[in-house]
């Protein structure tokens, strides 16, 4: 029995640690997680607030996303000086917080998310500006294009 208990003790230290890098990783990406705090911010550094509900452990167009515009240094740039950006995730392994899975929940009702991703523009007060469901392909400068082209609008 011993063992066992010594066991599942090292498996629960390694999981919380993949946990604390994921987290790390996001608070390091510039990604926010709650909508509230991104309006806070967006009104005080005069930004818009570009939402991105994605199923980040499963959904392939998601992960596709991800590596050719999200992740890359030139959306990294843009994004630091002109947004303010806010993780809506829907994963499937990954365990969140109850409170967060319930916010998520109410942001994909209240702008009628459908399929992922799905990415939306706001204003800090939470207008709809631009909205893109699905990936369309042309990495991250065209996806800087459509969010110029729309704060234009």
């Amino acid at each position: 029995m011993e063992l066992n208990h010594h066991i599942m003790k090292k498996v629960l230290f390694v999981v919380s640690m993949f946990w604390l890098a994921g987290v790390a990783l996001a608070a390091d990406s510039g990604w926010l997680t709650s909508l509230p705090d991104a309006q806070a911010r967006a009104k005080k550094e005069k930004k818009l607030i570009l939402l991105n509900f994605t199923g980040s452990d499963w959904c392939a167009a998601c992960k596709v996303l991800e590596a050719e515009a999200l992740s890359k240094p030139e959306f990294a740039d843009y994004a630091r000086k002109k947004l303010v950006l806010v993780l809506v995730d829907f994963p499937l392994g990954l365990k969140q917080p109850e409170a967060l899975q319930k916010a998520n929940n109410r942001l994909q009702e209240k702008y009628k998310v459908e399929g992922y991703p799905t990415l939306i523009l706001l204003n800090p007060d939470g207008d709809v500006v631009w909205t893109e469901h699905g990936y369309s392909g042309g990495g991250s400068k065209a996806l800087i294009a459509e969010l110029e082209k729309a704060q234009k609008k």
